[in-house]
């Protein structure tokens, strides 16, 4: 029973969604390498950080679709926890405050550890952050009128997993900030739009049935292929133009092994004719954005 129940909560955190959370703090992490500046202790907590609001996010989605009705068996992709019984609406509200704590704690220490020697300001700024991301993870389904069923969770996804994730952590590194980091905090916002609106295209009937209306189902899913394609052909441009400004040697190269599956997946999702059909391109942009953080690091270490 306990194994049983550790699954379900495993299940429930969607671990397939993470990588995507750490990649803004890898990409601010090497963008800070890169710039003379990094520190070991803000990375691990960063991430740990990143992942607990992701999770934070995941749980309370889960809760806040289940009971406004919006998991149900006309929706596509996983069954979810609460949807099948397999955790009660009362444990996932305990477990969101449990995440939401843990979070704020490792929140709460990264700022200490990231503003050391800089103005009380900052520390108010980064505090009020921190709170906003975590308002954010939860709003995103909870609440009498939770953004997500208005269409915002593109720009949430946008600001909180590129310019906050990215900008952030570049500078609780570095203590200022650069162009080079606006730009990649760009491309990580708008590979996560994609993400985002995958699951949206996804889920685009049962959503409208439902009375969630996001972007796709505004959009409607011809454009919001469209749109997917802007997105990521956007973010590879502005990666393309980053690896361009700011070229020294050879080995940033290696960030463009990981273009053509962009392309080719980018390819794939305009031409998939039934919405069950996208679900398995959410992992895999969740991946390769990943990996792209990972090549993007690499390069930028490897012209140093």
């Amino acid at each position: 029973m306990m194994v049983k129940s550790i699954r379900s909560w495993i299940e429930a955190a969607r671990l397939r969604t993470l990588p995507l959370a750490l990649s803004s703090i890898l990409t601010g992490s090497a963008l800070a390498w890169f710039d003379g500046a990094f520190n070991l202790h803000v990375f691990i907590l960063a991430s740990l950080t990143a992942v607990f609001l992701q999770i934070l996010s995941n749980l309370a989605n889960d809760y806040g679709d289940a009971v406004k009705g919006t998991d149900n068996t006309g929706r596509v992709g996983p069954l979810r926890a609460v949807q099948s019984g397999a955790i009660t609406p009362a444990q996932m509200r305990k477990g969101i405050a449990a995440t939401a704590i843990v979070g704020i704690f490792t929140g709460m220490w990264l700022i200490c550890e990231g503003l050391g020697g800089l103005s009380w300001n900052y520390y108010i700024f980064f505090m009020l952050l921190g709170l906003v991301s975590v308002a954010a993870a939860l709003t995103y389904t909870l609440g009498r009128n939770p953004y997500g069923y208005s269409g915002f969770g593109d720009i949430s996804v946008f600001l909180f997993f590129g310019q906050a994730g990215v900008l952030g952590t570049y500078f609780l590194h570095r203590h200022e900030l650069s162009w080079g980091a606006a730009l990649m905090a760009t491309v990580l916002g708008l590979f996560s739009m994609g993400v985002l609106n995958l699951n949206n295209m996804r889920d685009i009937e049962n959503d409208k049935r439902c009375g969630k209306i996001t972007l796709a189902v505004r959009l409607g899913l011809a454009r919001a292929k469209i749109y997917h394609s802007l997105l990521i052909a956007s973010g590879l441009l502005g990666a393309a133009g980053f690896t361009a400004l700011n070229f020294i040697s050879a080995g940033q190269l290696v960030i463009f092994l990981i273009f053509p599956i962009f392309i080719c997946d980018m390819n794939a999702i305009l031409n998939t004719k039934d919405n069950p059909g996208l679900d398995p391109f959410l992992k895999k942009l969740s991946l390769s954005t990943f990996i792209f953080s990972i090549l993007f690091g690499t390069g930028l270490i490897l012209s140093l």
